[in-house]
């Protein structure tokens, strides 16, 4: 039984929990934002829209995804990604207080509309007051919807679990079923219970403040800029050798071994002085 007091199991669990979280509140996101760009459409034409938004959105998850691990190995790229993570934040938090301060009846009645829209159903758009788009603006709509939630998703995915290769893999492939399978019913879900959605921009949040701060410290060492941070950062902010050993670990070569010169010498170890031979005593 002691494997399950390890500390990667631990940190395992953790991510698996982090990255389930992450994908219930953007699954739900997604067929939101996907429904209210189709609801624009005439009705025949919105099951059409929605079919081709989600088959572009799941090879766009697959395409981000295939890259993830290689885009977080560009020097500063972590960093940008958690900066970017922080907007998603924002942006849920207007969309968690909008609810909050909505009328719960007319919440629940858009909510019900962008729904029925993304099933393909619902009232024209000029009974929802919506000015009709053609087929093609809201289809692009629709895409750049996608775009942006994949990457959101990808991104928090990515930061949450990129220590753990298999459980990011497992977090993406849930996040395209439950976007194409369970999106309505999470985003009722969530609407319902609102406390889910804090718990998740939480999570993001966390999430984020992660990357921007192992991002900065990993761009500073691979960047060979150490003794400067060093130098001018308080001491409980100071680079440590294990932290230098793992950043470089993204470098190959002779730009991993400059990488790990910025780590202290290593400590030398002392042998002790033999005894000294006791000296006879006068007989």
């Amino acid at each position: 039984m002691e494997f399950l007091s390890s500390p990667e199991l631990a940190s395992q669990a953790s991510a698996l929990g982090k990255v389930l979280m992450i994908d219930l509140v953007l699954a739900g996101d997604n067929a939101v934002a996907v429904g209210l760009a189709a609801a624009a459409l005439a009705p025949e034409q919105r099951k059409k829209a929605i079919l081709i938004g989600l088959a572009a959105a799941v090879v766009l998850r697959i395409g981000f995804a295939l890259i993830t691990v290689q885009l977080l190995a560009i020097i500063g790229l972590l960093l940008a990604g958690g900066v970017l993570l922080l907007w998603v934040c924002w942006k849920m938090w207007r969309e968690l207080q909008e609810q909050r301060t909505h009328d719960q009846a007319e919440a629940e009645a858009e909510l019900e509309t962008a729904l029925s829209a993304h099933h393909g159903g619902g009232p024209p758009p000029e009974a929802l007051g919506i000015k009709r788009k053609t087929f093609a603006a809201a289809l692009i709509q629709i895409m750049v919807a996608d775009v942006t939630m994949s990457l959101d998703n990808v991104l928090a995915v990515a930061g949450a679990a990129h220590e753990h290769p298999e459980i990011m893999a497992f977090g993406l492939v849930l996040s395209i079923a439950l976007m194409g399978v369970a999106a309505t019913f999470i985003a009722k879900l969530l609407n319902k219970h609102r406390w889910i959605g804090y718990v998740g921009l939480v999570i993001v949040l966390y999430v984020a403040v992660h990357m921007v701060w192992d991002g900065y410290r990993s761009t500073t060492v691979r960047a060979l800029a150490v003794a400067q941070h060093n130098r001018y950062a308080p001491a409980f902010l100071d680079l440590s050798d294990h932290e230098i050993e793992e950043f470089c670990k993204a470098e190959t070569g002779d730009k991993r071994l400059t990488c790990l010169a910025q780590a202290g010498p290593a400590p030398v170890a002392v042998t002790p002085a033999p005894a000294s031979a006791s000296v006879a005593s006068p007989a």
